[in-house]
């Protein structure tokens, strides 16, 4: 039990979502275990027994996440309202309250996965594992992140900047590393064999996380190997795959696809219509931004529904922005992604993330989402400087 608390502050701190020593986290199994001992546990422990929960996280994220937090609850009276697909899938919106103490946090609890406490930091909270804190903090992070860019970005565009929004601004500007050099070398395909294929998959699904392409378990990777898609399992980390690979017949002959990711249906057009077989698909933030950014939203109809609806042919430089919910059905990205795909090697999902596809190996899928992801900073920072 212990061990799975210290294995997802590990991860935490890892992937710097967190600094050490700040992460307070708990299990309840016969009794409540604590991570650490630490001055919060007595706000923190009053709400095992108000709640069907067996798992809490508390945490003040790390610079930039803090001041990006901070800033969005400082300007809303009870709740952070986002766009993202994170958002729509997991969170629906953000709470927000002032005061740490368990009777406030508890009654947001009720409702929502997470609670944001300016000056203090995010509470979130599990019914199963120690993974749900984990996972849900870290989509916190991930759609505060890309609501604050997206807007700073539109005002700018808009000429609705004010100082202390530029004040802001700077700081968290500052936090920012330079976009990584990437010195990635993934096997060489095409592959012969099942082994091999489950061996480049879990290969290529590290770096896509180490390079901070994906968040928590978001992002899934396929591969095309005779009359079968082998794809990433819903909900598995994309740097532990070993065991989260499913086999999935391309003529949908077996169930075996039921554990698999989400996206399956999109990952199957593409190979069934084209002569990729490797699919990568992630959740870069800069490309999510971009992907949001729009001067017609406010005076547009289908505000509000852009994620499906909007009509626009919409590109960041080469690449191809389109609509779709995850899944199957009308709206769904297995109709908008595969001919974006098929015809560019790429596509962007409004609001979501990146796809890419090789015909052979990941090699040039992984260093295409790169590219893309580094694209759309530059397209972003371009924006700002000639707003």
């Amino acid at each position: 039990m212990e061990r799975l608390i210290y294995r997802y502050e590990k991860k935490m701190i890892e992937q710097k979502l967190v600094l050490p020593g700040d992460p307070v986290l708990a299990e309840l199994d016969t009794e409540i275990v604590w991570n650490r001992q630490h001055p919060s546990i007595p706000v923190l422990e009053p709400i095992f027994s108000k709640l069907n929960i067996n798992s809490l996280l508390f945490s003040p994220p790390a610079e930039p996440y803090r001041s990006i937090i901070d800033h969005l609850a400082e300007c809303t009276s009870d709740v952070i309202t986002l766009k993202d697909n994170e958002t729509r899938t997991f969170l629906h919106d953000i709470p927000v309250i002032h005061t740490f103490s368990p009777g406030p946090i508890i009654n947001r609890l009720k409702q929502r996965k997470c609670v944001v406490i300016p000056g203090h930091g995010i509470v979130t909270c599990g019914t199963v594992s120690p993974e749900q804190t984990y996972v849900n903090f870290s989509s916190v992070l991930f759609s505060c992140f890309v609501k604050y860019f997206a807007d700073y970005l539109t005002d700018a565009i808009l000429g609705n900047l004010s100082r202390e929004q530029r004040d802001t601004f700077d700081r968290v500007n500052s936090y920012l590393k330079p976009f990584p050099e990437v010195d990635v070398h993934l096997k060489k395909g095409p592959f012969s064999s099942e082994d091999a294929v489950y061996g480049a998959i879990s290969e290529a699904g590290k770096p896509i996380v180490n390079y901070g392409f994906v968040d928590s378990v978001m992002g899934n990777i396929s591969y095309r190997y005779q009359n079968t898609l082998y794809i990433s399992q819903t909900g598995s980390f994309l740097d532990e795959l070993e065991s989260c690979i499913d086999p999935c017949p391309i003529d949908n002959s077996s169930c075996t696809g039921i554990t698999a990711s989400s996206e399956l249906p999109t990952h199957l057009e593409i190979v069934r219509n084209s002569a990729y077989s490797a699919i990568v698909h992630g959740h870069p933030k800069f490309a999510v931004i971009m992907s949001m950014i729009c001067e017609k939203e406010q005076n547009c109809a289908f505000n509000g529904m852009c994620h499906v609806k909007c009509p626009e042919s919409r590109y960041v430089r080469n690449i191809p922005i389109v609509t779709g919910e995850s899944g199957t059905g009308p709206r769904a990205i297995c109709n908008t992604v595969p001919p974006a795909v098929i015809d560019h090697q790429a596509a962007i999902v409004y609001g979501h993330g990146v796809f890419t596809a090789g015909e052979d190996d990941f090699n040039d899928p992984f260093y295409r989402l790169c590219s893309i992801e580094k694209m759309c900073r530059e397209e972003y920072f371009s924006g700002i400087s000639h707003s």
